[in-house]
């Protein structure tokens, strides 16, 4: 959220010291023109007030006249004369400075000769290499007898207006150094609670119930969110913990009533006929209802269970569990084969254990006659997977997106014995240390699960 946030800030705050800098840029390089024009206007009035009373070529004034035009060319550089109309010069520094016939000299001396100052250049940038040209009319007795005209180089302005702008710039750097220092404060104290909630809300996902926001820091209204979470997960964990023991408790409390039960029904069984199958489907269902209750109470227990995680070898814990359930598989006429080479990785090895006894148990179930069950333990990057690929009926697509879930079984596999618990109660085993489960198609036929623990110790 940072790295969305503070590109958009910094946009924001570039746009507005550029809407600041863009005029203050380009009123220093006016004041600095209008400066260079007003000396300029101001040197040509003089000349003017010179020139006026010069008559003829003999005239001593036409030689101070020439003298100042000369010394003013030689000190700052700028070419100056005074013209009649006609383009005659009465006095020019350099010495043998005509008027062009075109160009802005001409322009300026044109709008002289109409008894008014011409008007003030365009606004010369520092990429610009031009000449700044200021000319005003010399009047006498009411009418313009000649021009003075100052044609000044634009390169010290131009370098004026430069530094002017180097040091707006300076400025704005500066500025928005500090506003992006700004910003990364601002975001980090806003957006520091919304990671820390992030990484609550990811623990309790994850299994990590008792994980709570530290409300510290942050606007009001983030902290009053933090307490508002951190009380939530308390009455859901609350709520979650009185469901389990609400389930443990039943189960448990049902099985004492549900023994009772099935001992009369094998007395009763005793007073009938041998054979009589309306009460060997009651003991059928009674001894069901007893493992749907052992099933519900291991449910309970393992949610709520930590795991108690170690450095194990899941490849010599998997053969202990083939070899356990050859016999199962012999007797059924399954083949039951395992390729488990030595791989560590960390896991409870109770827990792992009773969720590969219900995985292999499933696999041999529903899978017929000569057929064959391959249990395989591989590393695979960071995960140690043990895969169980049977060759039974399988699922259809549907199927396997709900199996694993509490009490469900396929349409087709009702009359196979089982209370749609055992997948349950190994995925909250597996969960509890970090684990996972996942099913997929075998092909040609029949049903892959793989059981997955992490090889670096999780964080759980």
């Amino acid at each position: 959220m940072r790295t969305r946030l503070l590109p958009l800030l910094i946009v924001l705050m570039a746009a507005v010291l550029m809407a600041l800098g863009v005029p203050l840029a380009i009123g220093v390089a006016s004041a600095q023109q209008q400066k260079v024009v007003v000396d300029r206007i101001d040197d040509t009035a003089h000349f003017a007030a010179l020139a006026q009373f010069v008559t003829d070529a003999s005239d001593e004034r036409l030689e101070t006249l020439e003298s100042e035009l000369a010394s003013y060319y030689k000190v700052y550089g700028i070419r100056v004369g005074v013209f009649y109309d006609g383009d005659v010069p009465m006095a020019t520094a350099p010495r043998g400075w005509f008027l062009p016939r075109e160009g802005e000299v001409r322009d300026a001396f044109g709008e002289a000769l109409l008894s008014r100052r011409s008007q003030d250049p365009k606004q010369v940038w520092p990429w610009q290499r031009g000449r700044l040209v200021v000319a005003s009319p010399v009047i006498r007795d009411g009418d313009v007898v000649a021009v003075v005209v100052t044609d000044s180089p634009t390169g010290p302005m131009r370098s004026r207006i430069l530094h002017g702008w180097l040091v707006i710039f300076a400025g704005e750097l500066a500025a928005m150094l500090l506003a992006v220092g700004a910003a990364l404060r601002l975001t980090g104290w806003v957006l520091r609670p919304v990671r820390v909630l992030d990484a609550t809300t990811h623990d309790i996902a994850t299994g990590r119930l008792k994980s709570r926001v530290a409300v510290a820091g942050g606007p009001p209204e983030l902290r009053r969110l933090a307490r508002s979470f951190n009380e939530m997960a308390d009455n859901v964990e609350d709520v979650l913990e009185q469901q389990r023991a609400f389930v443990a408790d039943a189960s448990h409390q049902l099985r004492n009533p549900l023994a009772a039960l099935l001992l009369r029904i094998e007395l009763l069984a005793f007073e009938l006929p041998e054979g009589n199958t309306e009460i060997a489907s009651v003991q059928t269902e009674g001894k069901r209802l007893a493992q749907v209750l052992d099933d519900l109470l291991d449910l309970a227990l393992a949610e709520h269970t930590e795991a108690d995680l170690r450095i194990t070898d899941i490849g010599e814990l998997t053969a202990e569990r083939v070899a356990a359930w050859t016999p199962t598989a012999t007797a059924k006429g399954v083949r039951l084969v395992g390729s488990c080479p030595p791989t560590t990785a960390w896991a409870d090895p109770v827990t792992l254990s009773s969720a590969l006894d219900a995985v292999i148990d499933n696999a041999i179930k529903f899978t017929p006659k000569d057929e064959t069950v391959e249990v395989t333990v591989a590393a695979d990057g960071d995960t140690s997977t043990v895969v169980v690929a049977d060759r039974g009926p399988g699922l259809t697509e549907e199927e396997l997106a709900r199996v694993g879930d509490r009490f469900w079984r396929s349409g087709r596999h009702q009359n196979i014995k089982g209370s749609g618990l055992g997948l349950s109660i190994s995925r909250a085993l597996l969960a509890a240390g970090g684990g996972a489960i996942s099913y997929g198609h075998h092909e040609p036929h029949g049903l892959v699960v793989t059981v997955s623990v992490p090889r670096s110790r999780p964080t759980v």
